[in-house]
């Protein structure tokens, strides 16, 4: 399809007129229309689309669409209908009360071009804009983010049906591609075993059925693999994706001992972050946080939360299940900083903050990233000889202990996990007659004291971040962070934020992206009619909970 791009034409005046008369209250597409003016325009959109083909339904209607859609949890074919027979539907995409729509699969269409681009953040800007000349969006001063799992479209899989379901669509792959090779190559036991989806099959109870049920796949497909590597077969087959998929789980699920196919152990086998969960879904992964297990994707919410203004989503950001809100906070700060939306105070939970974000948030973005940072835990940590009672002089490069005596080594190296930090020793001729060495090392062979410090700006981040959140007064300012529950579950239950209606990272990216701007209009609209901010419901006796374990409920 081609598009040659148009300006929002002006509402036809017989759908003002009916519209009028039908909602005499108006409805939140009316409103939307009448106090932010058309949302979308063909050009925002027109890189998408080639210059020449079959005309294209307006993408700028159709990004309204989407919105909307996502307002109303409607499917496509509700929307389309929406479109077709609603006029409210009419009066905010500027139609007249005789056109007839387009077909529901557009929309799909549309989506892809989207995703393809990664033009989701485009809808989430144009709300944004909207909502900034109307006075409505205010970013200087506080925001807040939290983090929430995400379902892959993608049923669960347990280990059994994963191996089976996988070789399942490689088979199923390979019949459509080169039905006359697969009929020659498949053993007879494979169509009684793989011709169904493995969940109308039943596996047997017992562990030891079970082991041999698993192994029975692995060999099977090995055998499957052997034949698409061979010599007499295509090899075009080898670049076929279920066929990569069925590769890489057996990859990571088996290898062969002593010629014989065997399940890999629980140590020998790949970390999360790169392990297949369903042969559907190439990018779902498995992670766990706390009490919560899940395969899919996770997504971090920031929206605005100044008391005097509209609460609006400023920033969605969808990663792998497995990527830890540690190493968010630049990624959504760029983020914030390409819509101009970056806060003065950014509130967190105690996932998001390190030493290096916040110095990081500081000195590249000016914003003031808080959030409880985790005690050091180290053993040595506490105590007359834990690491704070050490004095660092900085510019010298040596630290004296609490007994007097001074370092002699200062090194930078990395840590384990490949950060900088600065190795300190003390001599063993200073160590081995003091009376404390004990007290002060870990090891009962130690016969110096070590210090492993981060570098100076993030050490001092840190030590002031603890020291101030410690205090009362820095406790009743983190109460403003706990509202962004809040937007998450009105993500959840208007749009079903936790669950992704699409496969892959970049559509289900695109699906937070709507779900942000569909929370803003659902939020605009209730600033325009006056609906109040609901309150948290606490009841009588969590009321009475003691402050520092508020804090800890909320980290």
């Amino acid at each position: 399809m081609s598009m040659q791009p148009k300006e929002p034409a002006e509402i036809p005046t017989e759908t003002v007129r009916v519209a009028r008369a039908a909602f005499p209250k108006s409805s939140l597409a009316i409103r939307v229309r009448d106090e932010l003016g058309p949302l979308f325009n063909d050009q925002e959109f027109a890189d998408l689309f080639p210059s020449r083909g079959k005309p294209a339904w307006s993408p700028g209607r159709l990004a309204l669409v989407s919105v909307l859609q996502f307002v109303e949890g409607l499917t496509d074919r509700q929307a389309a209908e929406a479109v077709r027979a609603r006029i409210d539907f009419k009066y905010a995409l500027g139609l007249e009360l005789d056109d007839a729509g387009f077909d529901f699969s557009v929309l799909s269409e549309f989506r892809d071009r989207l995703a393809g681009a990664d033009a989701g953040r485009r809808v989430l800007d144009a709300i944004l804009a909207a909502a900034r000349d109307q006075g409505l969006l205010k970013t200087a001063g506080r925001a807040r983010t939290d983090s929430t799992h995400v379902l892959s479209a993608a049923r669960e899989l347990c280990w059994l049906e994963l191996v089976a379901e996988t070789l399942r669509a490689a088979l199923n792959a390979l019949a459509l591609t080169c039905p006359d090779w697969l009929a020659q190559v498949a053993e007879p036991d494979w169509f009684k075993h793989y011709a169904t989806r493995v969940e109308d099959s039943r596996f047997p109870k017992s562990r030891a059925k079970r082991d041999e049920v698993g192994a029975r796949i692995g060999r099977e497909g090995t055998l499957l693999l052997q034949a698409v590597y061979s010599k007499e077969a295509p090899t075009h087959l080898r670049a076929l994706e279920q066929v990569e998929i069925l590769r890489q789980v057996w990859v990571q699920h088996f290898h062969q001992v002593q010629g014989q196919v065997m399940r890999r152990g629980p140590k020998d086998r790949p970390p999360g972050a790169i392990r297949l969960v369903t042969p559907y879904d190439r990018e779902a992964r498995g992670s766990v946080k706390r009490d919560t297990m899940w395969d899919g994707y996770k997504v971090h919410l920031t929206e605005t939360c100044e008391p005097d203004a509209v609460h609006l989503v400023t920033n969605m950001a969808t990663t792998l299940a497995t990527v830890p809100d540690s190493v968010m906070g630049q990624t959504i700060h760029d983020g914030l900083a390409a819509r101009e939306c970056l806060p003065d105070e950014h509130w967190v939970d105690a996932g998001y903050p390190t030493a290096s974000q916040v110095v990081a948030a500081c000195t590249e973005h000016g914003v003031d990233l808080q959030g409880p940072m985790a005690d050091n835990t180290a053993a040595s940590a506490g105590g007359p000889y834990g690491q704070d009672a050490f004095t660092i002089d900085w510019d010298r490069e040596h630290v004296r202990c609490p007994d007097g005596a001074t370092s002699t080594q200062w090194h930078h190296r990395r840590s384990q996990q490949g950060l900088p930090v600065i190795r300190v020793r003390f001599s063993p001729a200073d160590c081995r007659p003091c009376p404390h060495l004990r007290a002060c090392v870990n090891s009962p062979k130690a016969e110096r004291r070590e210090l492993n410090l981060r570098h100076r700006d993030e050490y001092e981040a840190v030590r002031t971040a603890r020291t101030e959140q410690r205090t009362d007064a820095w406790k009743e300012r983190y109460k403003v962070r706990a509202g962004v529950e809040g937007a998450v579950s009105q993500g959840v239950g208007r749009c079903g934020l936790r669950r992704s209606r699409y496969r892959g990272l970049a559509k289900t990216s695109l699906q937070h992206q709507l779900t942000g701007a569909a929370i803003n209009l659902a939020r605009i609209d209730a600033h325009l009619t006056g609906v109040p901010r609901a309150r948290t419901r606490i009841s009588h006796f969590a009321a009475l909970r003691p402050a520092e374990q508020q804090l800890d409920g909320a980290t």
